[in-house]
């Protein structure tokens, strides 16, 4: 009796997260996470550009959001990042949810 209750304690209590429709696209730090820095914008873009990736206004391709900034040289991840999130914006990710109760 003694070794269920362990075995019960170490599992843990069960939670049912319910359904949940898929975000379309990548969170933005998994592409550029797959980038050698420094880094060409123009590297970036042939590698991961055609990636797309999650934004406040919904997906958009990685390429696109690169090919509107000035910057041509990345030195680090971070850098890279946050250009990227100037251009998209830093606010939630609408769910399929959020977009049918916008209809």
């Amino acid at each position: 009796m003694a070794d269920e209750d362990e075995e019960e304690d170490e599992e843990g209590p069960v939670v049912e997260l319910g359904e949940v429709d898929p975000v379309e696209g990548a969170p933005v730090a998994r592409p550029l996470s797959r980038l050698h820095y420094g880094v060409d914008k123009s590297e970036a873009i042939r590698r991961e550009g055609d990636t797309t990736i999650r934004t406040p206004d919904g997906p958009r391709e990685l390429g696109d959001v690169l090919e509107r900034v000035d910057e041509t040289y990345f030195e680090t991840r971070e850098g890279i990042e946050r250009t990227v999130r100037d251009v998209i914006g830093r606010g939630p990710v609408p769910t399929s949810d959020d977009e049918r109760e916008s209809q």
